[in-house]
């Protein structure tokens, strides 16, 4: 996974909030920062990525958990308002070059262009702790190896 330049490629504005605003991580100054990064909110187990570590965040101290796809904002925020989460923040890839920029496009399957399922753990100062590019797209991350950096 060629995890490089996080603080040009996510600074710069690059994902989508649920109220199309742009964000980068100068919004989550300060934060410890888990990029949840997966294909599309309607597969079983990307949701359930999403469902785990919402469950997981509210534990987590001056953490914050951004769940990354190329979904539109509205269907994101749709899902998580229906499944009742609130302990994370969904961004859209749609109108950027995110999965590009860290190496995570899918390219090679029926669902090339999509992002493949990742895990990226930041500390407060964006520095890698932890990154897992998960083998098969079917399979859930790593969860415990993930928080545990934090």
């Amino acid at each position: 996974m060629g995890i490089v330049n996080l603080q040009d490629t996510f600074a710069r504005g690059l994902l989508v909030a649920a109220d199309l605003s742009e964000k980068s991580l100068a919004d989550f100054a300060g934060k410890r920062k888990v990029l949840n990064i997966f294909p599309s909110i309607d597969t079983g187990v990307c949701a359930q990525s999403v469902r785990t570590f919402n469950k997981r965040a509210s534990s987590l101290d001056n953490t914050v958990v951004l769940c990354i796809s190329a979904d539109l904002p509205f269907a994101q925020a749709r899902f998580c308002g229906a499944e009742g989460l609130e302990n994370v923040v969904t961004l859209s890839t749609f109108r950027s070059s995110f999965s590009n920029d860290y190496g995570v496009t899918l390219t090679e399957s029926p669902l090339r262009g999509l992002t493949a399922r990742a895990v990226v753990v930041l500390n407060e100062q964006n520095q890698v702790l932890h990154a897992e590019l998960v083998s098969e797209i079917a399979n859930e991350p790593d969860y415990k190896a993930a928080l545990a950096v934090l």
